[in-house]
């Protein structure tokens, strides 16, 4: 089986992650969460707003009335945990412990975001090339 096509001088893999999605009965303190990871907003609405990461995968948050908690659907990679952890805790808010995860070679913490989604961070270890 060939691979996707792609440019003969694209090195980065053939496909990425297209949307995550994540749903909140709280919109505004979900948007102002969001923005203080730092994504990249691409779109705001009331029931729809949609932020992108590295990679062009796109965070879809999506209004619901009623939202139960629990671990999200997708964990997060970022390049320097220790700085992450600072920047959010200086920002008011209350991530976990950063832990060692010997297992598969990363650090982690996770947080709470507004809607009551259990958010993981890890330790980047991408492997430098163009993604």
């Amino acid at each position: 089986m060939s691979p996707l096509p792609m440019a003969a001088d694209d090195a980065r893999p053939a496909a990425s992650i297209a949307h995550v999605v994540l749903e909140t009965d709280r919109m505004a303190d979900s948007v102002r969460f969001v923005r203080a990871l730092g994504l990249r907003t691409v779109f705001e609405g009331p029931e729809v707003s949609i932020y992108e990461l590295r990679g062009g995968t796109h965070l879809i948050l999506m209004r619901k009335d009623a939202v139960e908690g629990g671990e999200a659907g997708f964990d997060l990679m970022v390049d320097d945990l220790h700085a992450t952890h600072a920047r959010l805790t200086a920002l008011g808010f209350a991530p976990s412990v950063i832990e060692a995860v010997p297992a598969i070679d990363h650090e982690r913490f996770s947080l709470r975001e507004p809607a009551g989604h259990l958010i993981t961070f890890f330790s980047s270890h991408v492997t430098g090339q163009p993604v």
